[in-house]
């Protein structure tokens, strides 16, 4: 039930720069108590001792503010940053060294049976306060921006933000409106590449909101100055008539 702790805490020691040593992410750390008790429900769980399963987990959100179904599977390398309102559905699938921060959803839609839950592939980043809610998969090295709502698939490598979420970034490089449309993204990333650190930055995204209202404020101004010179070009006409 425990063969991924060594790997989940020492995900934390290296993602999270507050954290000094490993004795103190063993003791201090509340996303770290989640999935170790996660672990040991999940375990139960798969043994039909599901009443007992869904026990600790009620225990540990009362004392951690994470709740996570013991139905979720989980990979090594996992790790929830402050954690509070973290919640994970039964039927979750999250691969290997994702990262989730406080206030994020896995959840589901509606009253559907069987699967309901997102899958999160490797390395995948979910930013503070994000929803994402449905059976669908987000690909392996993509990141989730603070506050999105993503009901959609999301290839590998890919940035979303927004309500709902849009993908505009693809291996680092914003995309047009129509790839954002098309939602496709293709993804370079070598397979064998073991030095792959995820991109824990939830502030510099880009913001496709305040582009549209830019470009509308330049065409507003563009406009502004044509109707100007056709004011100012019928004065000076009417004055020559007189």
């Amino acid at each position: 039930m425990l063969r991924y702790l060594p790997q989940d805490i020492k995900a934390v020691k290296k993602r999270d720069p507050a954290a000094r040593n490993l004795l103190e992410v063993w003791l201090c750390y509340p996303g770290v108590h989640a999935i170790i008790w996660h672990r040991i429900a999940h375990g139960l769980w798969k043994m039909h001792l599901k009443l007992i399963a869904k026990i600790i987990s009620s225990l540990t959100r009362f004392f951690t503010g994470i709740e996570i179904h013991p139905g979720a599977k989980i990979g090594p390398g996992f790790f929830i940053d402050h954690g509070m309102g973290v919640i994970i559905g039964e039927t979750t699938e999250i691969g290997k060294n994702v990262t989730l921060y406080q206030g994020t959803t896995l959840g589901g839609t509606g009253k559907e049976t069987g699967k309901r839950h997102p899958t999160l592939g490797d390395n995948v980043v979910v930013a503070s306060g994000a929803k994402v809610l449905g059976p669908f998969k987000v690909g392996d090295r993509s990141k989730i921006g603070a506050g999105a709502v993503v009901l959609k698939e999301v290839p590998p490598d890919c940035t979303v933000v927004g309500i709902p979420g849009r993908i505009v970034r693809k291996n680092g490089i914003p995309i047009s409106d129509d790839e954002q449309e098309n939602e496709v993204c293709d993804s370079n990333y070598d397979a064998f590449n073991k030095d792959f650190e995820a991109d824990l930055d939830q502030v510099h995204l880009p913001d496709p909101i305040m582009y549209e209202l830019e470009a509308l404020n330049h065409r507003i101004k563009l406009l502004e100055q044509y109707i100007e010179k056709n004011i100012d070009d019928k004065k000076e006409n009417d004055y020559e008539n007189i």
